[in-house]
This record gives C-alpha cells, structure tokens and sequence, in this order.
C-alpha cells in the first residue's frame, strides 16, 4: 500500500485528539444521537483502557440547545447561540457522563477559548490542566466556550480548536471525524494521503452551509494543516462509519492522512505562530524576506508599510509587497513607533522591529 510507513506510525500514537462534529453527534433535529453517541464512546473508552491517552474535543452543545428551546434552525444572533449553548451543553455533558461511566471511564469538562491561549500564562494553564486529567486517567471533554464567547475570540469552528488542542499537548495523532469517509477528489474518489494542503487539494472541496455545523471539509484541510506544521499526523474520516476509530490506530486504510514533514518547531514558536492572532500587519521588502529566510530579525530598513494600530508586544503578520503572507512576530515597538522607523537603518537590538526568536516564517 502507498505511504503505509505512514499509516504504520499511527499504531504507536499513544495520546490522541479526536474531534467529532456536530453531524457525526446529533440527529437532524439536533437531539444528541444516542446510539451514535455510545459508539464513540465506547470506542473512545476502550482506546484509554488499552493504555492510550485520549483527550476528545466534541461539538454538539449548539444542536442540542436548539432542540430543547423547540428552534429549527441556527440563528445568526450572538446572544441566541451563547443561550442555546448554556442550554445544550449540560445536555450533552451529561448524555457523556452516564455513557463513560457505563465504561469505567472518568470524565472532565474544560471549556476554552482563544483568549484564554493567546495568554501565555493561562496558554500554559490549559497545557497543565488537561495534561494533569490525561494523566490521571481522565478524558477531557473539550469544546469552544460558546456561551461566553463573542466573535472577537471564538476559535471559529472546533476543528481550529481541535488542532490547537493537539498542540498543545503535544500530541501523536489528531483524528477529525466527520460525516464523510475523507476528502475525494474530482472524480469523486477517496483521497487516502495528501502530502501538503495546497490550492489543487482545497480545488476538489465544495462545502454547502448546513443548519447545525459550521465546520466542513476546507476547515478540516486547514486545521490539519496546523496540526501537520507542528509534526501532529491527521486524519480525516466518517465518524459515523463503527469502528473507524480503531481501524485508523491500527493503521489501516481509513479516511484521509496527512502527514507532517520534518523539520518541528518549539513549544514557544507555536504559540506565536498559531495561538494568537494578528493585531496589524506589516508590508516589508525583498531584502527583509532574504533576511529573515536566512533566520536574521526583522529591522526597520526592510518595512515598507504598517497597517493597523497595535502595541508593544502584539503579534503581526508579516508580508512581502505582493502580498504574500510570509511570518507572524511579536513586535518590539508600536505600531506608530514603526511607522516612524520604517525605512531607516538601525544598529543593535534597539532596532529590531521583530526580533528572530520572536519571529516564525510560514
């Protein structure tokens, strides 16, 4: 089989993420599916009985809110989804408690949100804490705290969400179930590997909106893509399909894999890279692309343009003059401090808009 080496590597993944979305979760009407709920946990808890670590980051609490408050249908207002959200998450917490109990399996409920790891102490907070629940035998039952979060700091969808948490644990291996067996491509076939997500692969995808989801194969693409950046291996397969689960951990050809390439980069270069977002953005010349390509800082000589208002401290991204998106960076200046200092040269650490440690290339 091609790239079995690949498939292979995933029979010794120890602690996994697995992320479910809310089709694979719920009915139509957003009434938690019951027997399809047990068959994932039951999967789920035989992978920790086996000695696996398993942290499962589930969506659903929307759905399941609409269906006790009688809507139909996904509002658009903010406070609505915080409420069906409060609503539906004790709901499906509690359909999770009694079906990992029947397992033998102990449970833990943590709630994030972008702000609370784009903050490097409370960043490392959330490490500790799910690590210290895997650790002790816990699974942790991981979802976008949707009842407080505005669009400001929601992850967007919870395959973001998922990668980040497989970061952040540094996990062996993210599983992102779906409704569908992978990604096909145009020919309508199964794709079983993709070595990088790139414009040919994101061609072959054709999300259609969906009254319950927000996630689809594109924002599954992506977020693997994260994962795979940071050396986690994904795969994306039907969540609904019995058994996938533990076909795809004993390196079988389940779903679509991709593979991370060589070359990981440190626990504090994640962090800026993918845990914070961009407050501005800085337009710089070829001589500053040489440069940083050659792991040197950022200096004012080589910016160009700043665009948007931002502090000491904040990330920006980076880009070259034809617009290609080339690094994040936390900046040693404000924005208004590098506006004045654009174009000019410096000598020293003093004159270092982005300095290399605090620089990531993409």
């Amino acid at each position: 089989m091609v790239h079995k080496s690949h498939r292979d590597a995933l029979k010794t993944a120890k602690r996994i993420v697995v992320k479910a979305g809310s089709k694979v979760l719920v009915e139509s009407s957003g009434r938690p599916d019951e027997a399809q709920l047990k068959q994932l946990v039951d999967e789920l808890a035989a992978l920790r009985k086996d000695g696996g670590e398993v942290a499962f980051v589930s969506s659903g609490a929307i759905g399941a809110g609409l269906q006790a408050l009688g809507r139909k249908t996904r509002p658009k207002a903010m406070a609505d989804l915080q409420m069906a959200a409060a609503v539906g998450q004790i709901r499906l917490m509690s359909a999770y408690d009694s079906l990992f109990s029947a397992n033998d399996c102990l449970i833990g409920q943590v709630l994030l949100t972008h702000d609370a790891l784009k903050h490097r102490e409370r960043h490392l907070n959330a490490r500790n804490t799910l690590l210290n629940l895997i650790s002790n035998g816990i699974v942790p039952i991981i979802n976008e705290n949707d009842a407080i979060s505005t669009e400001e700091i929601k992850f967007g969808d919870n395959d973001v969400l998922a990668a980040l948490v497989a970061i952040l644990i540094d996990a062996d291996a993210l599983v992102l179930l779906s409704t569908t067996d992978g990604l096909r491509d145009e020919n309508n076939e199964r794709v079983s590997f993709i070595e990088e997500v790139d414009d040919g692969v994101l061609d072959w995808v054709a999300d259609k909106a969906d009254l319950l989801s927000t996630g689809g194969m594109a924002s599954k693409l992506e977020s693997a893509q994260i994962a795979a950046r940071n050396g986690v291996p994904v795969v994306i397969a039907n969540g609904r399909k019995p058994g996938a689960l533990s076909r795809i951990l004993a390196g079988e050809d389940e779903g679509t894999l991709l593979f991370p390439k060589e070359g990981n980069i440190s626990n504090r270069k994640q962090w800026i890279a993918f845990f914070n977002r961009a407050e501005g953005r800085l337009v710089v010349d070829d001589g500053a692309v040489e440069a940083m390509n050659k792991g040197k800082s950022l200096l004012p000589v080589g910016v160009k343009e700043v665009r948007g208002a931002f502090e000491i401290g904040a990330m920006v991204d980076i880009q070259s003059v034809d617009g290609t998106l080339l690094a994040h960076g936390l900046v040693e200046f404000d924005s208004r401090e590098i506006d004045a200092l654009k174009g000019h040269k410096t000598t020293g650490k003093a004159g270092e808009v982005v300095h290399r440690d605090n620089l990531v290339m993409l």
